[in-house]
């Protein structure tokens, strides 16, 4: 390990002085070679991926490769899908795309009993999906469950949350699916209202069965079902996906009826598991097992391509590339897709909470800068949004625009602007607009040569922003789940680059802490140790809740 650390300064120096000169490149002029294009595409698992508009050359991706061979990525690839303890904060292995795998992998890695265990978790999904979908599932009072509301927060609520809208099209039409996530009593108000208590399943999804904000809406949603469901029994309304089965059984829930989770499979990451029961119930069991096998067709690329042509591992030196050594700090994502429209929220949590960390395995300071700030849109709402300061502004903010060639609409010709939008706008980052083409533009539209003068400024664009763009033939469930494995294992790489735990979250865990602490504050307690602001805006609150 202390040898990759010298390896990796030597090729850090190097990356920085070449940084130093392609900051003054032309990503346009890299285009006067006829097989740009060509030469920086690729496809795999029906994914395509152009990246031939960002500011880089054969020479620059050389010495990236370069650095991950000498980082050893390959071992760190194995050593993860191998169930190597690579959460050494945790001492925890990682393998949710263990889940994804033929039953003859999950028994060489994991053995026989684990292997079993998780069979018997997908059956009990499976049977739990086809007795909701017969209409056979029945509540407290006999009549059949209509909704199911999934309580989580966190990974146990946005990969399920995200791929559900995604696959808007693959919906089954007898049970509809909700999220509660917001601790927002609002929030909860208005979801309550949409449902039927007779008819109504909650399933609760927390690993340790303790978290703050999942547990109190479970209650809310437990009392809201006794307060109409009085002098029944109402554990057949519950679900749990949790490892503590003792506090699930303790707050109502059936041991038939709870589904298990294990510590090796980060929360994040955790929609290839129980976790993803109400996207299962959502799409069918069956989309939900061609999710799974999409995300195994990419495990199996990312495994067994060439660096130089495997697509997680290009994505994932591109974005180091802009970020630590250009100086990039931001990731724009522009899902061209309306289904997509809450992937760059996933993808917040995903990228920033994996990555957003300063401390490498030695407890060292890392010097480069590590993840980007994510955030987007879907298209082209962004483009009349924050895009302008894309275009104009100092800032030069890489993006990843992800369209799909096919719409599962009958809108066609609204399919066409969309996808027009989209290559036009990652043309116009790259190319931008001089202030000799904004004066030529104003005089042919025949303005006097003082107003062109006095207007050419505001209309000059820099250009010379880098993009991906990511390309689906058609949207179906195993093309989302080769495209969210994709992404995890970009982070991954990522993670491995920069030196860091990419599968822990103390930052989150401190916030969880402060949040316990000031509770009891608000309770009676007393805490000193709380800065004047913080005491004082409990004072405030509590004056005004009397």
């Amino acid at each position: 390990m202390h040898s990759q650390t010298t390896t990796q300064s030597e090729h850090v120096n190097t990356l920085h002085d070449k940084a130093n000169q392609y900051l003054t490149h032309s990503i346009s002029d890299y285009f006067n070679n006829s097989l740009r294009f060509e030469q920086f595409s690729l496809n795999a698992c029906n994914i395509f991926l152009d990246y031939s508009k960002q500011n880089l050359d054969e020479n620059v991706m050389q010495s990236l490769l370069g650095w991950a061979d000498d980082m050893q990525l390959n071992t760190a690839i194995k050593g993860m899908f191998g169930g190597e303890r690579i959460n050494h904060t945790e001492d925890r292995a990682v393998l949710h795309s263990i889940l994804r795998a033929p039953a003859d992998k999950q028994k060489s890695v994991l053995g026989e009993q684990v292997a079993n265990e998780i069979a018997g978790a997908n059956q009990q999904m499976k049977e739990l999906c086809q007795k909701l979908h017969k209409g056979e599932y029945l509540g407290c009072t006999g009549n059949a469950i209509t909704d199911v509301v999934a309580i989580g927060i966190g990974g146990s609520y946005y990969g399920a949350k995200v791929a559900q809208e995604s696959l808007k099209a693959f919906h089954q039409q007898s049970v509809k699916v909700h999220y509660l996530a917001n601790i927002d009593g609002s929030a909860v108000a208005e979801k309550l209202a949409l449902l039927n208590p007779e008819t109504t399943l909650v399933i609760i999804i927390s690993k340790t069965f303790s978290t703050q904000e999942t547990l109190l809406n479970a209650k809310s949603a437990r009392s809201w079902l006794a307060s109409y469901l009085t002098n029944y029994d109402i554990s057949d309304h519950f679900v749990a996906v949790s490892s503590n089965i003792t506090k699930a059984i303790e707050f109502g829930v059936k041991e038939t009826n709870i589904l298990p989770m294990w510590d090796w499979v980060g929360g994040r990451f955790s929609v290839w598991s129980a976790v993803g029961l109400p996207l299962a119930i959502a799409i069918g069991y069956k989309n939900f097992e061609q999710m799974r096998a999409g995300a195994f067709q990419m495990d199996e690329h990312f495994q067994n391509a060439p660096f130089a042509e495997n697509m997680p591992v290009l994505m994932a030196l591109i974005g180091i590339w802009n970020s630590s050594f250009l100086g990039y700090n931001s990731l724009a994502v522009l899902p061209y897709d309306h289904s997509l429209r809450a992937f760059p929220g996933y993808l917040q949590q995903v990228d920033m909470e994996s990555n957003g960390k300063r401390i490498n395995h030695f407890g060292d300071e890392i010097k480069l800068t590590t993840a980007p700030i994510v955030f987007g849109q879907e298209g082209t709402n962004g483009q009349h949004a924050f895009m302008q300061l894309m275009h104009q502004s100092n800032e030069i903010v890489p993006a990843d625009f992800i369209v799909s060639l096919t719409s599962n609409s009958d809108y066609h010709h609204h399919h066409t602007m969309l996808v027009a939008n989209c290559f036009a706008q990652s043309e116009a980052l790259m190319v931008g607009k001089t202030l000799k083409q904004a004066k030529a533009n104003l005089t042919e539209q025949g303005l006097s040569a003082n107003d062109v003068e006095r207007l050419a400024p505001h209309k000059v664009m820099p250009g010379n922003s880098p993009s991906n763009t990511i390309v689906f033939d058609h949207f179906t469930p195993k093309r989302l789940g080769a495209f969210l494995a994709l992404y995890e294992h970009k982070i991954f790489v990522q993670g491995v680059m920069w030196g860091l735990n990419s599968f822990d979250q103390w930052g989150v865990e401190l916030g969880k802490e402060l949040g316990t602490s000031i509770l009891a504050v608000m309770g009676g307690e007393s805490n000193d140790t709380l800065s004047s602001s913080t005491q004082n805006l409990i004072s405030k609150y509590l004056d005004k809740r009397q």
